[in-house]
């Protein structure tokens, strides 16, 4: 029951991905829209021109969608969102349906949700089993049955916990212990992993955030105005930085926003190598601190050299006599442009 002052109080939160942004929310007190008639439609009105793309009507800013076909989705602006229709082996409704806002209409002769079923089958049984095998020889992953060289999962509960092309996806693990949802009823699981709607995270989705997405944006956004430098990802305002060392240290990319990349320290790249700027020098969040008497971005080029211009020039030489911009380092190698080189 709510007191007299708050009814017909609304609070609409706008979805991430529009130009609404600025304007996150908006309140109708009493039933009065607190926006003009012009600034509604302006809201409501897609790039084509339309007003909630033609499928639903603008009540102060905020598309109300008809919904004529159940299983159907749609964005802010009553727009098919069309990529989230499913797929089969990889291809959206299989190759053998359209997909009309999220929802798969199967072609003739092509049933299931993502179209994957061919109601009249031409093949033999044993092409059709074949079909329907895993790599490991075992048909529909022992979690389905074959028809027509396409995998139909058991699931018995309704759920649709068991899925993939060979039925090799179970998605039971993503189920909550606490709640029984999957993802916690806060995500959408993929082959036994929770991908997590904005506003948590967590393996199950069983954590919440307690900031808004675009304060945690803003807390990932790297100097360069990246998010997490385009070297990780975004979680609750903090950053899960790429490449993370397979010795549970620190990886050759960190920092608050994933912006320190040491792999540019070093001369030629190994994730298990420890050696930074040549054994010259110390990696500082990407760039080469040389030690006294070296110099370059890897720390590479000593300043000066021990061995003479002709026993320089001999080493760089080896057996051939083509060169040029021979110059000096720790070993006397070449260290500028080659014309042709054999060692000797």
């Amino acid at each position: 029951y709510c007191p007299q002052m708050y009814r017909n109080l609304r609070l609409f939160l706008l979805l991430p991905n529009s130009d609404l942004l600025a304007d996150a929310f908006v309140w109708t007190v009493g039933g009065e829209c607190k926006i003009s008639p012009v600034s509604s439609l302006r809201r409501c009105r897609t790039p084509d021109g339309l007003i909630c793309s033609g499928r639903g009507e603008c009540e102060c800013g905020i598309c109300i969608c008809q919904v004529t076909e159940r299983g159907t989705f749609y964005g802010p602006r009553c727009e098919c969102h069309d990529w989230i229709c499913p797929t089969y082996d990889g291809k959206t409704c299989g190759d053998h349906g359209i997909c009309k806002c999220g929802k798969c209409f199967c072609d003739e002769n092509w049933f299931g949700e993502s179209c994957q079923y061919q109601e009249e089958c031409s093949l033999s049984s044993k092409t059709s089993k074949d079909l329907c095998r895993t790599a490991q020889g075992v048909v529909c992953s022992n979690a389905g049955t074959c028809h027509c060289g396409s995998c139909m999962c058991h699931n018995p509960d309704g759920k649709s916990l068991i899925s993939g092309r060979y039925c090799e996806c179970d998605d039971s693990e993503c189920l909550d212990e606490d709640s029984g949802e999957v993802c916690g009823g806060h995500g959408k699981c993929y082959c036994g992993n929770c991908y997590c709607s904005a506003g948590w995270h967590g393996d199950k989705c069983e954590f919440q955030c307690d900031i808004s997405p675009w304060e945690s944006k803003r807390r990932c956004t790297s100097p360069d105005g990246k998010i997490c430098s385009n070297r990780g990802t975004c979680v609750c305002g903090e950053c899960t930085c790429y490449d993370v060392d397979p010795s549970g240290d620190w990886g050759d990319i960190h920092g608050e926003t994933c912006e320190c990349d040491e792999r540019s320290c070093h001369v030629m790249y190994d994730r298990y190598s420890d050696d930074f700027c040549s054994g010259h020098g110390q990696c500082n969040c990407g760039r080469c601190d040389c030690k006294e008497g070296w110099a370059g971005k890897k720390c590479d080029h000593p300043l000066s050299c021990s061995l003479s211009v002709e026993a320089s020039q001999k080493r760089c030489r080896g057996t051939s006599s083509l060169y040029s911009n021979c110059d000096c380092n720790k070993t006397g190698n070449l260290t500028g442009n080659l014309i042709y080189l054999t060692s000797s």
